[in-house]
């Protein structure tokens, strides 16, 4: 027993292991955009998002019975963008004692911060908003498995959120969250600051 559980890989996303993260992270130079940031994005950030979050979230889109599901979708998508707004700062969750300025225990703030100051977010969302979004929504979904305070759910509309009326549209939010991913992946190539908080956040993740 005591061998298998040293022999156990811990992986941070498909067939990528964290021995194949610091191999990795041994040819990545913060700053040097000629170095294979592409493939740390691709085989680590991606493919870790698309088979935990992503494509779950597909086949709910997709083979759905419109019986509630979209309440599992918007509840993916709030635990997606703590991970989006975490690994964009290099953050680190610790529940007791963190260490800033990279560790914090206060998702809220976080939470709202990213949604309120990203875009393609912050289109969506003044501060107050967000954490008026996180309070009766991500935390109602996490904690209560429903919405509160007049919020709801719906399909498709012309944005993602709208915070005066109190609707997520989840489908919509989605290609927002997608298009987001999208463009952190193209300014990872050339920010020295998104790499550094990258390789803080995948060293963690590794750990």
């Amino acid at each position: 027993m005591v061998g298998e559980q040293a022999e156990r890989k811990i992986f941070i996303a498909p067939r990528r292991s964290a021995a194949d993260w610091r191999q990795l992270l041994g040819t990545l130079v913060i700053g040097d955009a000629t170095t294979p940031w592409d493939a740390a994005f691709d085989e680590f950030f991606f493919q870790r998002l698309e088979s935990r979050y992503l494509k779950p979230i597909r086949v709910l889109q997709d083979k759905g019975s419109w019986e509630g599901e979209w309440f599992s979708i918007v509840s993916i998508q709030c635990a997606l963008l703590e991970f989006l707004a975490a690994c964009r700062g290099g953050l680190i969750y610790r529940h007791k004692n963190p260490a800033p300025p990279h560790e914090y225990n206060m998702s809220g703030d976080l939470f709202a911060t990213f949604l309120s100051t990203t875009a393609p977010f912050n289109a969506l969302f003044k501060r107050e908003d967000a954490l008026e979004f996180y309070r009766q929504v991500r935390c109602a979904l996490l904690h209560e498995a429903r919405t509160k305070d007049g919020w709801v759910i719906h399909s498709s509309g012309r944005i993602g959120v709208d915070c005066r009326r109190k609707i997520v549209y989840r489908n919509t939010f989605q290609t927002q969250i997608t298009d987001y991913i999208d463009g952190y992946g193209r300014d990872l190539l050339n920010d020295a600051d998104l790499q550094a908080a990258f390789v803080r956040k995948f060293d963690d993740l590794a750990s």
